[in-house]
């Protein structure tokens, strides 16, 4: 089993969670909504499908860059192409 882990690019506040703990999640759906401290909203995808094994974050949180916001344990298969 791989664990990957998902990680906030910048200082914000958590505006959505559009995942839950050991849902099934897919290559490049979004994840999380972090409205950053300039104003604008970033979107939180990830690059690899499996489960999530836990959620570190919640809406309403503050987060800076780096801090971890979820954990997926990864698939062992190639889902997705160039």
């Amino acid at each position: 089993m791989y664990l990957g882990v998902v990680i906030s690019p910048c200082f914000g506040r958590i505006e959505k969670v559009a995942i839950k703990n050991e849902e099934r999640i897919y290559e490049w759906e979004p994840l999380f909504m972090i409205k950053a401290d300039d104003g604008h909203v970033e979107m939180i995808q990830t690059g690899v499908s499996g489960e999530v094994e836990s959620l570190e974050v919640q809406e309403g949180d503050n987060v800076i860059p780096g801090m971890v916001l979820a954990y997926i344990k990864e698939d062992l298969f190639i889902t997705g192409s160039d």
